[in-house]
Parts: structure tokens; C-alpha cells; sequence
């Protein structure tokens, strides 16, 4: 009972600090499952599903207040998808030691790359530049440059495809930093992504067997709280505040890459629960 009160209260941890920056957090939900000892297939399928009902708990919250933008979403989504494909296509040519090293250290660098200071100017671009264009959300007006945004859009989505993850640790300072995104629109959006893009894992593992009911719907329900509960206080957070959360986390998430890539070569072992 003790474990699963614990296993608890850390799920819904994540679900609140994850949701707050728009980062999702699957890979913290299925290290905790493992570390609980469920086996690592149903960790996968459970922790893909309650990133789902996260994920849309965070949504409906920042729709009701349009921090969502359609349009960027569709954008980023569609290109995102489809380059992540090309990237499990190749990952076979890695090993999976070092994907998950690589990834590591692309997760440091997107959390240090928040922290560098923008210019409130950042995003005055010339409407009549070819290859600009412009969405609205809300009260919000971003003027997208598809030269800068496009190619790296389709390398985070290379690179997440390669190592299995939904690339939510990206989503955002690609949206932030490349689109010129304001912070609570972005995270808003994002996790509007990382809904779609978990529930097409989750049906995925789903249709392979691998789902339990009885253990996922309740860990369900206190991501959901988790969820509403970071959503809201996403909204009430200054950016420069998010943007700190952001990059923190996402180092944390950087060691926990590692100690998974640590965990797969069997040089530790994770089972702290007991059997």
C-alpha cells in the first residue's frame, strides 16, 4: 500500500510541474512505473496513456483562457510527425545507449537555451518577407519565419523519433525561440502536441495487448487533478519564472535519460521497490 501511495504522489508531482512548462513528462511517468516494478512494456503503455489524460486536463484549461494556437499546432504537429517517422526509421543505425546519451545532452542544451534573455522585439517581422506568416490565438499576433522554423521543427521531430519520446522537452523553446512565441502560448500549444502525439503512442502499445485498465485509470485520475492543476498555475506564473521551471526540469529529465541508458546497459538497477 505504501508504494502505491508513493507512486502516487510522485505521479501527481510530475503532472503538475510537467504541465505548468507544457513538457508532458512521459519519460519521469514510465521511470517511476519501472521503478515500482510494473513490467516495462505496460509501464510504457500506462505512462503514455495518463501523459494523454494529462495533457488534455492542461489543454482544456489554456483553451478556455486562448492560450492555444491552432494553427502553430497544426504546423508544428504535421511537420513534427512526419520527420519523427524518418527518425525511427534510422534510429536502427544507433545504438540505444547512445541515442539516449544524445538525447541527454540535446534535453541540457534545450533547458540552457530558455534561459538565454530575449528581446520583447524579437518578433517584429516584416509581413511582406516571403516565407513569413501569421497566426493569431487569442490576442496574440506571431509572425513565423517557415526559413527558421521549418528546419528546426524538422530536426526535433528527427531527433525525438529516433530515441522514442514524444519531444515535448522541445516543443516549447522551438515554439519560444523560434517562432517567437509568448511563454503561455507556447506551453498551451504544447500541450495541445503532446495530447495528440500520446495518445497515438498509447493506442499504439494499446492494440498490441499491453494495456491495464485497472492500474491506469486511477493513476488516470490524479494526473488529470495534476494536469488542471498545473494548467492553471501556468497561467498564473510570470514567463521568466516558466521559462526557469523549464530549463531545471528539463536537466532533471537529462539525468533521468541518462540513468535510463545506464539501466538498459544493466550497469544499475532500479527496482528499489523489491520485488
Amino acid at each position: 500500500m505504501l508504494k502505491e501511495i508513493i507512486v502516487g504522489i510522485l505521479l501527481f508531482v510530475v503532472a503538475v510541474v510537467m504541465t505548468m512548462v507544457g513538457k508532458g513528462g512521459g519519460n519521469f511517468y514510465v521511470v517511476i512505473l519501472a521503478i515500482a516494478g510494473i513490467p516495462m512494456y505496460q509501464a510504457a503503455t500506462t505512462g503514455q496513456f495518463i501523459l494523454f489524460t494529462a495533457s488534455i486536463a492542461a489543454m482544456l484549461v489554456f483553451q478556455k483562457n486562448k492560450s492555444v494556437s491552432w494553427h502553430l499546432a497544426f504546423l508544428i504537429g504535421i511537420l513534427a510527425s512526419l520527420s519523427a517517422m524518418g527518425g525511427g526509421y534510422f534510429s536502427h543505425l544507433f545504438s540505444g545507449f547512445s541515442l539516449k546519451i544524445i538525447f541527454a545532452i540535446l534535453l541540457f542544451l534545450a533547458g540552457a537555451l530558455m534561459l538565454i534573455p530575449i528581446s520583447a522585439k524579437k518578433n517584429k517581422i516584416d509581413d511582406a518577407r516571403f516565407g513569413v506568416v501569421t497566426f493569431s490565438a487569442g490576442q496574440n499576433i506571431i509572425k513565423v519565419n517557415l526559413w527558421i522554423a521549418v528546419p528546426i521543427t524538422i530536426l526535433t521531430g528527427f531527433a525525438s523519433g529516433m530515441v522514442g519520446v514524444s519531444g515535448g522537452s522541445f516543443l516549447v523553446p522551438l515554439m519560444v525561440l523560434a517562432c517567437g512565441t509568448p511563454m503561455h502560448l507556447a506551453v498551451g500549444t504544447a500541450s495541445t502536441l503532446i495530447a495528440a502525439t500520446s495518445f497515438m503512442g498509447f493506442s499504439g502499445h494499446a492494440l498490441r495487448g499491453d494495456f491495464n485498465p485497472k492500474l491506469a485509470i486511477p493513476l488516470a485520475v490524479i494526473t488529470i487533478i495534476g494536469g488542471l492543476i498545473g494548467g492553471k498555475f501556468s497561467l498564473k506564473t510570470k514567463p521568466k519564472y516558466l521559462k526557469q521551471i523549464f530549463a531545471y526540469t528539463n536537466w532533471v529529465a537529462a539525468g533521468f535519460m541518462v540513468v535510463n541508458a545506464l539501466y538498459t546497459k544493466g550497469i544499475i538497477s532500479w527496482n528499489f521497490f523489491g520485488k
